[in-house]
Protein backbone atom coordinates (compact mmCIF):
# COMPACT_ATOMS: atom_id res chain seq x y z
CA UNK A 1 0.00 0.00 0.00
CA UNK A 2 1.35 3.39 -0.98
CA UNK A 3 0.68 6.07 1.61
CA UNK A 4 -0.09 9.62 0.53
CA UNK A 5 1.15 12.98 1.79
CA UNK A 6 -1.34 15.84 1.47
CA UNK A 7 -0.80 19.59 1.69
CA UNK A 8 -3.45 22.28 1.53
CA UNK A 9 -2.92 24.61 -1.38
CA UNK A 10 -4.50 27.34 -3.45
CA UNK A 11 -4.47 27.37 -7.25
CA UNK A 12 -2.34 30.32 -8.35
CA UNK A 13 -2.39 29.97 -12.11
CA UNK A 14 -3.73 27.63 -14.79
CA UNK A 15 -1.61 27.58 -17.94
CA UNK A 16 -2.20 24.93 -20.60
CA UNK A 17 -1.64 21.53 -19.00
CA UNK A 18 0.15 23.12 -16.01
CA UNK A 19 -1.56 24.07 -12.78
CA UNK A 20 0.51 26.13 -10.34
CA UNK A 21 -0.48 25.65 -6.73
CA UNK A 22 0.79 27.70 -3.79
CA UNK A 23 1.32 25.82 -0.54
CA UNK A 24 2.52 27.13 2.80
CA UNK A 25 5.18 24.84 4.18
CA UNK A 26 5.40 25.10 7.95
CA UNK A 27 7.70 23.57 10.47
CA UNK A 28 6.33 21.19 13.08
CA UNK A 29 6.24 23.84 15.76
CA UNK A 30 4.36 26.40 13.65
CA UNK A 31 1.08 24.99 14.93
CA UNK A 32 2.25 25.01 18.55
CA UNK A 33 0.24 27.09 21.03
CA UNK A 34 3.39 28.77 22.46
CA UNK A 35 4.94 29.64 19.10
CA UNK A 36 4.68 33.37 19.81
CA UNK A 37 7.20 32.95 22.64
CA UNK A 38 9.62 30.93 20.54
CA UNK A 39 11.96 32.01 17.77
CA UNK A 40 11.89 28.75 15.84
CA UNK A 41 8.57 29.21 14.02
CA UNK A 42 9.19 28.82 10.34
CA UNK A 43 6.93 28.91 7.32
CA UNK A 44 7.65 29.29 3.60
CA UNK A 45 5.41 29.71 0.59
CA UNK A 46 6.16 27.33 -2.27
CA UNK A 47 4.77 27.10 -5.78
CA UNK A 48 4.21 23.53 -6.99
CA UNK A 49 3.85 22.99 -10.73
CA UNK A 50 1.46 20.10 -11.39
CA UNK A 51 1.50 18.75 -14.94
CA UNK A 52 -1.06 16.54 -16.62
CA UNK A 53 -4.05 17.39 -14.46
CA UNK A 54 -7.31 18.51 -16.01
CA UNK A 55 -6.62 22.26 -15.98
CA UNK A 56 -10.15 23.22 -17.01
CA UNK A 57 -11.44 21.80 -13.70
CA UNK A 58 -9.50 24.33 -11.59
CA UNK A 59 -9.73 28.10 -11.22
CA UNK A 60 -7.25 30.52 -9.60
CA UNK A 61 -8.02 30.98 -5.91
CA UNK A 62 -9.62 27.54 -5.56
CA UNK A 63 -8.46 25.50 -2.54
CA UNK A 64 -7.03 22.08 -3.47
CA UNK A 65 -5.03 19.22 -1.99
CA UNK A 66 -1.51 18.74 -3.34
CA UNK A 67 -0.84 15.03 -3.03
CA UNK A 68 2.38 13.05 -3.26
CA UNK A 69 3.30 9.48 -2.47
CA UNK A 70 5.60 8.56 0.44
CA UNK A 71 7.54 6.29 -1.92
CA UNK A 72 8.18 9.33 -4.14
CA UNK A 73 9.68 11.17 -1.16
CA UNK A 74 11.91 8.22 -0.30
CA UNK A 75 13.13 7.88 -3.87
CA UNK A 76 13.90 11.59 -4.09
CA UNK A 77 15.93 11.41 -0.86
CA UNK A 78 17.88 8.40 -2.12
CA UNK A 79 18.61 10.06 -5.47
CA UNK A 80 19.56 13.44 -3.99
CA UNK A 81 21.46 12.46 -0.84
CA UNK A 82 22.12 8.77 -0.24
CA UNK A 83 23.52 7.77 -3.65
CA UNK A 84 25.79 10.83 -4.01
CA UNK A 85 27.19 10.27 -0.51
CA UNK A 86 27.81 6.58 -1.19
CA UNK A 87 29.44 7.45 -4.53
CA UNK A 88 31.58 10.13 -2.90
CA UNK A 89 32.85 7.77 -0.22
CA UNK A 90 33.42 4.87 -2.63
CA UNK A 91 35.34 7.08 -5.06
CA UNK A 92 37.35 8.61 -2.22
CA UNK A 93 38.44 5.25 -0.84
CA UNK A 94 39.09 3.85 -4.33
CA UNK A 95 41.16 6.91 -5.21
CA UNK A 96 43.21 6.55 -2.03
CA UNK A 97 43.77 2.87 -2.81
CA UNK A 98 44.80 3.53 -6.45
CA UNK A 99 46.86 6.71 -6.12
CA UNK A 100 47.66 6.92 -2.43
CA UNK A 101 47.37 10.71 -2.70
CA UNK A 102 44.64 12.53 -0.78
CA UNK A 103 44.29 15.41 -3.23
CA UNK A 104 43.90 13.10 -6.23
CA UNK A 105 41.39 10.97 -4.32
CA UNK A 106 39.31 14.01 -3.34
CA UNK A 107 39.36 15.39 -6.89
CA UNK A 108 38.33 11.98 -8.22
CA UNK A 109 35.48 11.77 -5.68
CA UNK A 110 34.20 15.25 -6.57
CA UNK A 111 34.42 14.45 -10.29
CA UNK A 112 32.38 11.27 -9.77
CA UNK A 113 29.68 13.12 -7.83
CA UNK A 114 29.61 15.89 -10.45
CA UNK A 115 29.23 13.27 -13.20
CA UNK A 116 26.38 11.67 -11.20
CA UNK A 117 24.49 14.97 -11.03
CA UNK A 118 25.08 15.56 -14.75
CA UNK A 119 23.48 12.16 -15.44
CA UNK A 120 20.55 13.12 -13.19
CA UNK A 121 20.21 16.38 -15.13
CA UNK A 122 20.00 14.47 -18.42
CA UNK A 123 17.33 12.21 -16.88
CA UNK A 124 15.30 15.16 -15.56
CA UNK A 125 12.29 14.64 -17.85
CA UNK A 126 11.92 11.02 -16.81
CA UNK A 127 12.39 11.94 -13.15
CA UNK A 128 9.85 14.76 -13.51
CA UNK A 129 7.25 12.22 -14.68
CA UNK A 130 8.09 9.71 -11.95
CA UNK A 131 8.44 12.20 -9.09
CA UNK A 132 5.41 14.39 -9.71
CA UNK A 133 2.57 15.62 -7.55
CA UNK A 134 -1.10 15.53 -8.36
CA UNK A 135 -3.95 17.63 -7.09
CA UNK A 136 -7.42 16.88 -5.81
CA UNK A 137 -10.29 19.29 -5.28
CA UNK A 138 -10.98 20.10 -1.64
CA UNK A 139 -14.54 18.95 -0.96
Amino acid sequence: MDYLIKHRGVVEKVDGSHVQVKIVQTSACASCSVRSHCLSTDSKEKIIDVVGEQPDCYRPGEPVWVVGRVSMKRRAIVLAFVLPLALLLAALFAGMRVWGDELAAVLCAFACVAAYFVVLWFCRERLKRELSFFIQPMR
